[in-house]
């Protein structure tokens, strides 16, 4: 399969709830669209062998993916930052960073309700790769880390569903590229699949319909 090929770089960064499918969104737009995955979980997985997830093992993940970010994009790479960037400040950081290397920024907010997210969270399979580096959690650090998260305010943000299928999702994100320059309208029509409309109602204004021409079966 051919991948999309974007006008310029981006840097896509990631904000909603533990088990909203940041991780899912991330490995299936890098299958469809030209980008390098960035993703947290599995950086801190290959590095600690046993996680504890405290701020100081945070504050190393971070500098590695601010670190890969900054080289890719240099090179003229896009990149889904695949880490939830729950801090206003953070965002403004990489929006700095996207601005410094000409690239494009997009925030996109995985919606989702809470309870939804943390049955989720429940419901891991470590033999998936989505699953195999996530953060365990128990009801009260998933609290926790939703109590931590400073929802966009005054930024631009593209809102996707985290319950909608891929499919869905892709075609959200790419009419936001299409809006953005970033891709062709001919990219659009190839990766959004448009449901066929009919007029089943002849307009008496537009003259006579011959309905014998029509691919339509009224029973």
């Amino acid at each position: 399969m051919t991948k999309i090929l974007l006008n310029k770089p981006i840097l896509i960064c990631l904000y909603g709830f533990s088990g909203s499918g940041k991780t899912f969104l991330a490995r299936n737009l890098c299958e469809h669209i030209q980008l390098a995955h960035l993703d947290a979980d599995r950086i801190r997985g290959e590095l600690f062998r046993n996680p504890r997830f405290d701020s100081q093992e945070n504050a190393v993940i971070l500098h590695l993916m601010n670190y890969l970010a900054e080289s890719l994009l240099t090179a003229g790479v896009s990149v889904i930052y695949d880490i939830n960037v729950q801090r206003a400040g953070q965002r403004s950081r990489l929006r700095q960073l996207a601005l410094k290397h000409r690239a494009a920024y997009l925030l996109v907010w995985l919606q989702i309700d809470t309870d939804s997210a943390y049955e989720r969270t429940q419901r891991r399979d470590k033999r998936t790769y989505d699953d195999k580096y996530a953060q365990p959690h128990s009801k009260q650090s998933f609290e926790q880390a939703v109590a931590n998260m400073q929802n966009p305010k005054d930024e631009e943000y593209l809102v996707i569903s985290g319950k909608h299928a891929f499919v869905t999702q892709k075609s959200t994100l790419i009419n936001r590229l299409y809006q953005t320059g970033l891709v062709a309208s001919t990219v659009v029509q190839q990766n959004i699949a448009k449901p066929g409309l009919v007029n089943l109602v002849p307009n008496p204004a537009a003259g006579r319909v011959d309905l014998s021409r029509r691919n339509i079966s009224i029973t």
